[in-house]
């Protein structure tokens, strides 16, 4: 499983690159082209979830323990399991929809279209399952009914955004400033100066000069996060490239490695002081971050139902808005529940999406020539205004 992990990556990075030396300067635009911050946002909010929030604390120890991290120090490993390289799974899968799948339509098949959907379901039960489990380190003493009471409101809240496209782009821009307003609260916490934080954050260079270490996997987790991403990778390229406001592919490429990971960085840095400095997060803290998480999954979440349900052509328009509510309603919550009392893990979802990769990677060389003339000629849309 590792070694099919391992050569998925390298062959996911070695394609990005390639379409960067080849078709750079094609212009990227969706059928609903944003602003950069905007799409951005869209980004940053459905491609993450609330173990971007809730993780890092209960990291820093085991990476800070562990030999196996010990080439680098535990805040450059945090962000090298969630900032920068990683971010390439999702270009390539926003370049391919944007440019390519237009052509061949290789999702409409069948057979992909029902791997595709089943992935996008799959991982969106997982996405309410982490919330659940999390929930406990977070609020402390919280009885299991509220637990799940609460899991089962952020599902309702989530499929019932996903009913218009004008949700996403308000919920995805204000919790992106709800986000930084709780990285500089927790900041002001910690009692750190300026420079002070900078020093921390210069500590995330032990990543760059370490980069290859996190090309394949460093621990068994490490290989979670990896499949983690795969599963997430197509899903978000689709619902994002729709978003895309016309930037060359290479600019989009380095926006999206390199926007996304800077309020990463300082976030993980602000909660790296937290940990070394053992500062105490009183209960309104861990109250602003569970609401910033709660808000993170109602984006990933809206992302993914609003994707399938327009994949299976099942949108409010169809079904009507009460049937859309309550259908998606039961089923999230059911699957939520379902990754919480049986063996289904991420990586088998990571691993489908993996096939998923290489069949659309074989379709494609038999379908060549209906790539061909891509950036030969070919007229591109103009950048969004």
């Amino acid at each position: 499983m590792e070694m099919v992990l391992s050569a998925a990556i390298m062959l996911t990075l070695a394609a990005s690159a390639l379409i960067l030396l080849r078709f750079g300067k094609l212009r990227c635009q969706g059928e609903m082209p944003t602003s950069l911050f905007t799409f951005i946002a869209i980004l940053f909010t459905s491609g993450l979830d609330v173990g971007l929030v809730m993780f890092p604390l209960t990291e820093f120890p085991v990476y800070a323990s562990e030999p196996e991290y010990g080439f680098a120090n535990p805040l450059a490993i945090e962000f090298g399991f969630w900032g920068f390289l990683v971010w390439m799974f999702y270009f390539l899968t926003t370049f391919y929809f944007v440019l390519i799948e237009p052509r061949v339509k290789l999702f409409e098949i069948p057979f992909v279209k029902l791997i595709n959907n089943l992935v996008i379901i799959g991982t969106c039960a997982f996405t309410g399952f982490l919330f659940l489990s999390y929930l406990p380190d977070y609020v402390e003493g919280i009885s299991p009914a509220v637990r799940y009471g609460l899991v089962a409101l952020v599902v309702l809240c989530a499929v019932w955004s996903s009913s218009d496209v004008r949700y996403v782009k308000f919920l995805s821009v204000a919790s992106t400033w709800l986000f930084l307003a709780l990285i500089g609260t927790m900041w002001w916490n910690s009692g750190t100066s300026l420079a002070g934080l900078g020093g921390t954050v210069a500590g995330i260079g032990d990543y760059f000069t370490n980069i290859h270490e996190f090309v394949t996997p460093i621990t068994d987790y490490h290989a979670f996060y990896l499949f983690w991403w795969f599963s997430w990778s197509i899903m978000i390229g689709q619902f994002v490239a729709r978003f895309a406001g016309g930037l060359p592919a290479w600019q989009l490429c380095i926006a999206m490695l390199v926007v996304p990971s800077i309020p990463i960085a300082i976030w993980f840095s602000v909660l790296y002081l937290h940990f070394s400095e053992a500062i105490v997060i009183g209960g309104t803290l861990r109250l602003a971050m569970v609401v910033v998480g709660v808000i993170f999954v109602i984006n990933s979440l809206d992302s993914l139902i609003r994707l399938y349900t327009s994949n299976l052509n099942l949108e409010p328009g169809r079904l009507g808005l009460p049937a859309y509510v309550a259908g998606n309603w039961v089923l999230m919550f059911g699957l939520v529940l379902l990754f919480q009392f049986t063996p289904l893990k991420i990586e088998w979802v990571g691993t489908v999406v993996i096939f998923l990769y290489a069949l659309i990677a074989g379709l494609l060389w038999q379908r060549r020539a209906q790539c061909s003339a891509l950036g030969q000629g070919v007229k591109v849309p103009a950048k969004a205004g």
